[in-house]
């Protein structure tokens, strides 16, 4: 049955006459069945460590729907804290983490093999999810790229312009390196876990990538994602990785070569038909609606979501927004754009 999934077809490189759809955040606060679930959890946290509610808020937009892959619900930050760092959510405000500003703080991470047990209970909502899911539905696990999320440990929250992580790079470079290679080393095992217990696909979501400049892009967008892609590959042979470096601008271009990736996600910031002739020669491409049109609808909404599925129909191309859906979306725009796609 998994061979005939639409999404895992798109991935091996099949140009199909419609192509497969899901939405990043689809699961996410602009549903309500999702705000009921996490005040259920308590707190976000607590939703992300519980298997049983974590894999039901994964289900919700699949039930509303019908996407054609369900994306586990969980946070890229959960791997620096299985890695040791403190990591709360302000309520209204975002993530805030333990910073490593130091060699002293690179040493004191956990050793890569070390996440395991802290992160059961996200292995524990793949496994639930792929017995649960429907059959068509393809399942995909993910992390953040390790550039995103030394980020957000470096700085102890998100930043506008990055400017912490920027900093530490450019003065202390070993500090810097040490932390990229240990989140590398970490999401290798981190997704291979998330493969083992059912995850069919995974993503990289390298967020802030298009911070990255010349031989920064290189070297801490590119080359982390080769590495984890190559290293997961070897382990699991045929696993597809789509990669989003996303603001990658020109970076786009042989990002398929470069990464070893089956497919590159792209985001709003360029268009469909310049993807479809610098980038999707190279593979798969996923993307790309601008999100404000889960907000806006309407005819808007219609012209743009057939104007990017005819420019990408000659092709490998999976369906999605440039970005996440934020949480002011109107949950009926979702179904408009869905039945644009299938229907034309």
């Amino acid at each position: 049955m998994g061979a005939q999934k639409t999404i895992l077809r798109a991935l091996a490189g099949e140009t199909l006459p419609t192509p497969p759809i899901w939405m990043m955040r689809q699961a996410g606060r602009y549903l309500p069945e999702y705000k009921a679930t996490r005040a259920q959890a308590g707190d976000f946290l607590s939703l992300c460590y519980n298997p049983d509610l974590a894999a039901e808020v994964t289900l919700q937009p699949i039930r509303r729907y019908g996407f054609d892959a369900a994306i586990l619900f969980a946070d890229i930050l959960l791997l620096p804290q299985a890695l040791g760092a403190d990591l709360w959510f302000v309520t209204g405000e975002g993530p805030r983490l333990s910073t490593i500003t130091d060699q002293a703080g690179v040493d004191a991470l956990k050793p890569a093999d070390a996440i395991h047990d802290h992160l059961a209970p996200v292995y524990e909502t793949v496994r639930i999810l792929s017995r649960e899911l429907p059959s068509e539905t393809t399942l995909i696990g993910f992390a953040g790229s390790p550039w995103t999320v030394a980020t957000y440990m470096i700085a102890g929250k998100g930043t506008p312009d990055q400017a912490p992580a920027h900093a530490l790079k450019d003065e202390n470079r070993v500090a810097f390196q040490g932390i990229i290679d240990r989140l590398t080393e970490a999401t290798v095992e981190y997704l291979s876990m998330q493969i083992e217990a059912g995850a069919e696909v995974v993503k990289l979501f390298d967020s802030w990538a298009g911070s990255l400049k010349g031989a920064d892009f290189t070297d801490f967008s590119i080359e982390p994602m080769r590495k984890i892609t190559a290293a997961l590959k070897a382990r699991h042979p045929g696993i597809p990785v789509i990669a989003f470096p996303r603001g990658a601008g020109t970076g786009y271009v042989g990002a398929h070569a470069a990464i070893g990736a089956d497919c590159i996600a792209f985001d709003d910031s360029v268009s469909a038909e310049w993807v479809a002739e610098h980038v999707q020669p190279g593979g798969c491409v996923q993307g790309n609606l601008a999100s404000s049109h889960m907000v806006t609808g309407g005819d808007t909404l219609v012209s743009e979501t057939r104007r990017i599925v005819d420019a990408l129909s000659n092709g490998p191309h999976i369906f999605n927004l440039g970005h996440g859906i934020t949480p002011d979306a109107d949950p009926e725009n979702v179904t408009l754009m869905i039945e644009t796609v299938r229907n034309g």
